[in-house]
């Protein structure tokens, strides 16, 4: 009866029952008595248990384990050359058994390093190009790992240059993304192509950009590679080495006259994803590259990509460089924004960013350019130093959204909750008036209209370039606004902060509901009714005549200066 095998996992172990020996002649029995597993006798290199082995047992070196590995794959994979022989003499014709996977222990020994066990195999008949079923090579791995002495021994027995793997990388990609240039020299003299790429058009030069191969690199200009090579996205090893922070790799290429306006599929060039990503040094380099033209027909300036990652530095040199603060998102590209921004400001103000928005306004960018104005977002905010900023560089208080219309400014609607913002923006210039002007005065009011999903006013404005949560298409009023219930409870004050701002008004019969609800209010209904303070007419009017976009320069008025506090609406001593 034959001795019973059990594998498991990477042991090809056995074991003896003692009634069997009864069976078996004297001679065989000692002989099985001193046979030991397989698989430790391989890794000690255990040379006499494994003849032994050989003698009485040669069934177990074919026994696989869970990876489909036999003897002879674990003596290459510990790379124990002398136990190779041993089997191989017994048994030559395994040489190259594949594992499940398709590895042979050719392709073990070059993975780990074996020189001796990939010289043994080779002198002994193994195949080096079969592959593994991800279609690695024991060439394509020794050059990954790499190992120019495995890569000799394979290339001296055949081994081919052109085989790739299952996503088409050669061995000239792995040797050129190692930065291994012995490796590449060799590979190029058995007729590796340079230009050869894989599944995504990524050619060796490209991966040694890709990963900062600065050596390699050089080595490859040298043999006339093209160095503005594109792959299947449209992106450049310069563009690689950009995104990537590859500076050494950065300079080489700008060196060697590489094109940095090769743009990509999306129409990026390598100074939008070196802003992006946050690359000051790269940046810099690139900017005397770059095509301004170019950068203006990509639809998006690097301005917007500083601006959107809060990249200050780079926005500053970016401004230095002479990039225009004002140019507008591509409307595909801003169509990819919820809001339709368009602006690098509108990104500075979105990230409350005041240093990013600050700079771009001292270099003269429109604080008005955008569909939803960025100064609604400072005020929805309650950011009282940004919404400052943009008023000082004549941001539009005055603005209105224009998916949601209404008859007074968006300001006043979204600001009503803050009343040191309604105050500010009332001191420079806001549309008090409109707030009063109602279409049915002292009639009674119809109804309020449901918004959309029940959504406050200022909760609106979030969602206002968005078609499908637009709201029922009315022009919406200051008494409607101002009877919502998270601002109806403040109704008093609001109203008592905007008649300091109007002359002859008069309270529509809504408004006057909401005053009546509060005893303490009944003081701000009279402040409405006439007769109207002079000095307050004569302010409006001074006011009026100087210009919204000047109100702030009063101060530099020839009058005495508590009349200027009396124009600026602030106390006197």
């Amino acid at each position: 009866m034959a001795p019973t095998t059990i594998p498991h996992s990477k042991a090809l172990t056995f074991f003896i029952l003692p009634t069997f020996y009864d069976h078996f002649p004297l001679n065989l029995c000692l002989c099985l008595r001193d046979v030991r597993p397989l698989v430790p006798v391989i890794e000690n290199g255990d040379l006499k248990a494994l003849k032994e082995i050989v003698k009485c047992n040669p069934k177990s070196l074919f026994v696989p384990n869970e990876d489909g590995w036999i003897s002879l794959h674990e003596a290459a994979y510990y790379g124990q050359e002398e136990c190779l022989k041993i089997i191989l003499r017994a048994h030559p014709g395994i040489v190259n058994t594949c594992g499940t996977c398709n590895q042979t222990p050719l392709l073990l020994a070059a993975i780990f390093h074996h020189v001796n066990c990939v010289e043994c195999l080779l002198d002994r008949g193994a195949n080096p190009n079969i592959a593994n079923n991800d279609g690695e090579t024991p060439l394509l791995k020794a050059c990954g790992k790499p190992n120019a002495e495995i890569v000799d021994h394979l290339l001296k027995y055949g081994a081919s240059v052109h085989k790739a793997c299952v996503q088409g990388v050669t061995p000239l990609h792995e040797a050129a993304g190692h930065d291994n240039v012995e490796i590449c020299q060799m590979l190029l003299d058995a007729g590796a192509k340079l230009n050869a790429a894989n599944i995504y058009g990524i050619d060796p030069f490209f991966m040694a950009a890709q990963n900062g191969r600065v050596e390699v690199l050089s080595f490859l200009i040298s043999k006339g590679v093209d160095m503005n090579c594109q792959a299947c996205d449209g992106a450049t090893p310069l563009y690689e080495a950009s995104k990537n922070g590859h500076k050494e790799v950065v300079e080489l290429l700008l060196s060697q006259k590489a094109d940095a306006n090769r743009t990509t599929k999306s129409g990026l060039v390598p100074l939008h994803v070196a802003v992006q990503k946050g690359h000051f040094d790269i940046v810099s380099m690139l900017i005397p590259a770059t095509s301004k033209a170019k950068v203006h027909f990509s639809g998006i300036s690097p301005l917007h990509l500083a601006a959107e990652h809060n990249r200050d530095w780079i926005l500053e040199v970016l401004i230095k460089g002479g990039y225009d603060v004002n140019l507008q998102l591509a409307e595909d590209r801003s169509k990819m924004y919820e809001d339709r921004r368009s602006t690098a400001l509108y990104f500075a103000v979105a990230n409350n960013n005041l240093e990013a928005a600050e700079m771009l306004l001292e270099a003269g960018a429109n604080p008005n350019l955008d569909m939803f104005n960025p100064l609604l977002i400072a005020v929805r905010r309650g950011c009282m130093e940004m919404i400052t900023v943009l008023v000082e560089h004549g941001a539009n208080m005055n603005a209105s959204i224009l998916t949601h219309p209404c008859s007074f400014p968006a300001v006043v609607m979204l600001g009503m909750k803050y009343s040191q913002i309604l105050k500010y923006l009332m001191d420079n210039g806001c549309d008090a008036l409109s707030c009063f002007d109602c279409t049915y005065g002292s009639k009674p009011h119809p109804p309020l209209k449901t918004l959309s999903r029940g959504r406050g006013f200022a909760e609106i404005v979030h969602y206002a370039t968005d078609e499908d949560e637009a709201p029922i298409n009315m022009c919406i009023q200051f008494c409607e606004t101002i009877n919502d219930p998270a601002i109806s409870c403040w109704a008093g004050p609001i109203i008592d902060t905007l008649l300091d701002y109007v002359g002859h008004v008069k309270l529509c019969s809504r408004l006057i509901e909401h005053l009546d609800s509060n005893h303490d209010w009944a003081g701000i209904k009279v402040k409405a009714m006439p007769p109207y303070s002079l000095m307050q007419l004569c302010r409006l009017k001074v006011r009026q005549q100087v210009g919204i976009p000047r109100l702030r320069h009063i101060d530099t008025l020839p009058l005495p200066p508590i009349l200027i506090k009396f124009l600026n609406y602030k106390k006197g001593d």
